[in-house]
Order: structure tokens, then sequence, then C-alpha cells
């Protein structure tokens, strides 16, 4: 926050914000109770993975607009009521139901949430979560998430760029990937001990060249308030422009790797998922074709803009 300044005579002058041009205006978010309470929305569409972050009015706004499809803004678009978040979410560490995962992940333990950092850094280390928080200011940002089974969503966030984070690692020249990975507490994480058969602990990974744009996040904070457990608390990852399974959540570990990291989905349906996961609505992924989207809430469908409509800003990392 900006102190005032005493005694200052010399006229000031209008404060003007300049948007990016990705700008995206608050009336686009989509509405907390229906991110939220999606049961009916989601029938017939399969599994869900996705998690909602948010925005603190004490917090430096940037804005992300990844040029909307040509249609009107629904009337329903608004903020939704802060007890309504939580309540349907996706987060197979502790159950496949979407509607107990609220309850269960109450067991994740978030006090001195640390991450450690290793690999091709110049100094290995254990950093706390809080103490990033405090260290980094906190940025307000609105972007699009698109699902790999085709529906999307418009969420507040806020937390700060994740290439700070890197900056502080400081990673060796011979560093070129990042792998990032969540937590493996089975006692806690029930998921993880019944289906004890997958890869666990969930693993992600980025290029360094992506996790540098300007665009990555970490996102801290959720509707104006700190994450709830089920969306990833206390630090999760968001990448607006790959499809949502790319934003892991609860981040305790960061790896610079001069290989490719081997991912979660890469292991469990290899011929499925790739690494980079860009969101190209003319390359079929998974089971789905992804021409099209669902704006979750509602019943028509949009087209689905290269890269999730962050073309001109990423595009240039993919020639």
């Amino acid at each position: 926050m900006n102190k005032k300044i005493k005694n200052e005579k010399r006229p000031q002058p209008f404060a003007i914000r300049h948007n990016p041009p990705w700008s995206l205006d608050e009336n686009r978010v989509t509405p907390e109770d229906v991110y939220v309470d999606r049961r009916n929305f989601l029938k017939g569409m399969g599994k869900v993975s996705l998690a909602a972050l948010a925005f603190s009015a004490s917090s430096k706004l940037w804005w992300a607009n990844p040029l909307w499809a040509k249609t009107e803004t629904p009337s329903s678009l608004k903020a939704s009521p802060e007890n309504l978040v939580g309540r349907f979410n996706n987060f197979y560490e502790f159950t496949p139901d979407k509607s107990r995962v609220w309850k269960l992940a109450k067991q994740l333990p978030l006090e001195g949430w640390s991450i450690q950092v290793k690999g091709l850094v110049k100094q290995p280390q254990v950093l706390q979560v809080a103490d990033l928080i405090q260290k980094f200011d906190s940025q307000e940002r609105i972007y699009r998430l698109r699902c790999v089974e085709t529906w999307s969503a418009v969420i507040p966030w806020r937390g700060f760029p994740l290439r700070k984070l890197i900056q502080l690692c400081e990673p060796l020249s011979s560093a070129r990937y990042v792998k990032f990975k969540t937590f493996l507490i089975p006692n806690n994480a029930p998921g993880q001990k019944d289906r004890f058969w997958e890869p666990w602990p969930y693993v992600e990974g980025l290029t360094l060249a992506e996790a540098m744009h300007d665009l990555s996040f970490l996102a801290t904070g959720m509707y104006g308030h700190p994450l709830n457990p089920q969306n990833g608390a206390p630090i999760r990852l968001v990448v607006p422009w790959k499809y949502g399974f790319k934003s892991i959540k609860s981040i305790v570990a960061i790896e610079f790797t001069r290989e490719a990291p081997r991912t979660f989905w890469q292991d469990m349906s290899p011929l499925e998922y790739d690494f980079e996961a860009n969101v190209l609505p003319k390359v079929p992924y998974a089971r789905w074709h992804q021409s099209v989207e669902t704006l979750l809430g509602e019943n028509q469908t949009i087209a689905t803009l290269p890269y999730n409509g962050y073309a001109d800003q990423v595009a240039s990392l993919y020639k």
C-alpha cells in the first residue's frame, strides 16, 4: 500500500490504470455457487478436475482477458455468496466423490506448510509458504480456466507470479524444466490409501520458459479469502493457457531438472495425456474433442480459443 506523502504542494497527475490488452472485467467471473455447486451441470460430462481461486480488495490488480468468444456475457455471471464455495470439488487424493471432498479435505494439515526446493539450483532450501506470502506483493488476477472435459469457467485468483519464486530459487543455467509435487499423506488423504496403486504423489511440470512467463501464477487466495483445503490450500499453480489438470494443488516440492519430468496423468494414461497439455481446439485431447466448451452454469456452448484465448501472450513459446 502506498504511503501518503505529507506536505506535498505540487499538483499530482491523475492515476490512470491502463489495462493490458488481455484484460477481463469482474462481471465475467463465474458465480461462486455455479462453480462450486455444479452437480447438475456435470451429469453426463464425466469426472472433473479444477480448483477456483480468488482475489482480495487490498491486493494489486492485474486483469487477464483471454479474448472472450463473441457472445453476450450472461447476466448471472456475478460473485456468489462465500458460504456456497467449496462444496463440490475434485481432489482425488481424498475421494472421487466430488460432493465429499470438502469434508475430507479438512483433514489436510496446513499449519507450517513449506515447499522444498531442490534439483539444479544454486542452493537447495526449504521455504515457508507464510514467509512467501509476506515477501511477495499480492496480486489479483481473473483468469479463464478450461477443463479437458470441455467445460470452462472464469475465476478470480489472488497470489503472485511464479517467476518471482523461481528467481528466489536461483536455478542453474542447466535447468530446463520445473517439476511440482503435492503431498503424500495417506493417513489424512484416504484416496491415496484406498487407491494405493495410483502413482501418488501428484506430479506436474512446466518448461522453465513456461514457468517464467508472466501469466504463470501461484495462487494463495480464493474469492477474497485464503484458499480452502479442497481448492488446493495453501498454495497452488495456475497456468491459464493449459488444461486445468496442469494447475497442481497444495504444492510441497519444486525441483529444477534438465529433462522433462513424468507427470501423474502421463503415468496414468500415457496415450491420452502429453506433457504440454496446451488448449488447442483443433487437436482432440484425451477422450474429448476440444473445439467447443460449455460455461459452467450455462446451457450454451462457445468456440474454444487457441491457448484458451491467451495465444497473443504464449504462442511464441511453441514456435
